[in-house]
């Protein structure tokens, strides 16, 4: 299974730096590169680092990823949710791959609202993090690491079974944000942030309540 999510993950990544070499000459020697809470430009790059920035970060991600299962002290108990790990590093790099896809579309004359675009997938992404949440098991890398998480297997197990119904939330929101296409990405982002927060507060509270 993971020969198989490395494969794919190696093809994304390859497809996308073809793209860019193959539509090198013909793009815009500045490219719009960052987009407003309104989907208007608001940010420039030079070609280069508008065509490969996306890729080079894939590669980036991809390698670091690959690493923690190996160097994580508790790696023994990544191996328990491997995985839904796995399968989240492949949603991760689609989504790079989507919004490498996206800027080169706009540089390309294709003029859209690229919130709007944005958030549909941003959701997914979320709603896979809260299913990875759920599954996860205390580590050092990946879940909702706090002082108190990491400290107790119980507070851990609590913690993620709630954060990961809340992530999954925070997603469902964000994709229906594109309903509201000038407020979506506070549709995303303060879910989130009050998500985290809260996250942050249990965690606290439930170790209190064995200590």
């Amino acid at each position: 299974y993971m020969k198989i999510n490395n494969l794919i993950i190696i093809s994304i990544i390859l497809i996308s730096f073809i793209v860019g070499i193959y539509l090198y000459p013909t793009m815009p020697e500045i490219m719009a590169s960052h987009w407003n809470s309104q989907g208007e430009v608001n940010g420039y790059m030079q070609k280069f680092w508008g065509l490969f920035i996306m890729p080079i970060m894939s590669v980036g991600l991809f390698l670091m990823f690959s690493l923690i299962p190996k160097i994580d002290p508790m790696k023994e108990n990544i191996k328990k949710f491997r995985e839904y790990f796995d399968t989240f590093i492949v949603i991760l790099i689609l989504f790079l791959f989507y919004i490498h896809l996206l800027t080169i579309f706009w540089n390309m004359g294709f003029k859209f609202n690229m919130t709007r675009f944005l958030v549909p997938s941003m959701g997914i992404l979320l709603f896979y993090c809260g299913i990875l949440i759920e599954k996860a098991k205390r580590n050092w890398f990946i879940g909702i690491k706090t002082p108190w998480t990491l400290s107790n297997d119980e507070v851990w197990d609590k913690t993620h079974k709630r954060g990961g119904k809340l992530f999954k939330i925070c997603g469902v929101i964000s994709f229906l944000s594109i309903l509201f296409p000038n407020w979506a990405i506070f549709f995303t982002i303060i879910p989130i942030i009050f998500t985290s927060l809260y996250l942050f507060i249990y965690s606290y509270l439930e170790y209190k309540k064995i200590t």
